[in-house]
């Protein structure tokens, strides 16, 4: 994702209700302080400068993942990675864009 994308976001409505019927797992990459101001009850955290190390935990899942943080640019680089380690993953932007469909 280039520096300019990052702020150029389509509305992702489908695809997010797409990937939650799914059964889509919700990772949240937020920084724990972020993570205990709030978010998503079924949400997985894992921050995401510990992503690398948590790749075969990511795959072990065996589902779809709707990456998620404050604003979309965090969640942007973890998907970014993930979907180069073959995981099937789409940037959910802010967490409370996914938590309204739930």
């Amino acid at each position: 994702m280039s520096f300019f994308n990052l702020f150029k976001r389509k509305n992702m409505t489908n695809e997010i209700q797409e990937y939650l019927e799914k059964g889509a797992v919700i990772l949240d990459v937020r920084t724990l302080e972020e993570w205990n101001e709030g978010h998503s009850e079924v949400a997985k955290h894992i921050v995401l400068n510990t992503i690398p190390e948590n790749v075969a935990e990511i795959k072990s899942w065996n589902k779809p993942v709707i990456a998620v943080c404050r604003s979309g640019g965090r969640s942007g680089q973890a998907t970014d990675f993930l979907l180069n380690h073959d995981i099937d993953i789409i940037n959910g932007g802010p967490w409370g864009n996914v938590d309204k469909y739930l």
